[in-house]
């Protein structure tokens, strides 16, 4: 994203919701045991309980 450049400020926000919901929902992590930011902290509420 950081090489992109956009047309207009819609394109952007797009861009930037895309690289969100990537970041916290799909992305693996090694550190977090193989999980997504967003895996890992439901694991983490539910031992929690």
């Amino acid at each position: 994203m950081m090489d992109e450049h956009f047309e207009n400020s819609e394109s952007l926000a797009q861009a930037m919701t895309e690289w969100i919901e990537f970041y916290n929902n799909r992305r693996i992590r090694t550190k977090l045991k193989g999980k997504s930011p967003v895996q890992y902290r439901e694991l983490a509420n539910q031992l929690a309980a």
